[in-house]
């Protein structure tokens, strides 16, 4: 799961496997696979930036 800022500055954590689409209006709006939508602070770049991180942590613990 990856930490997010809402756009009320509240911090949450998503699902990033969940994310179906990421459209930024200019604020960046998530899409889940079950339609919910979260609109965040972050730029779409910020956000993939994230989820790249997080595999990369995941497959360092695996490979250690």
């Amino acid at each position: 799961m990856i930490q997010l800022t809402s756009l009320v500055g509240k911090q949450f954590y998503v699902n990033f496997n969940l994310i179906e689409q990421m459209n930024e209006t200019p604020d960046t709006v998530l899409t889940l696979t079950d339609g919910k939508t979260f609109a965040v602070q972050e730029t779409a770049g910020q956000v993939v930036q994230l989820i790249i991180e997080f595999q990369q942590q995941v497959h360092q613990k695996l490979q250690g």
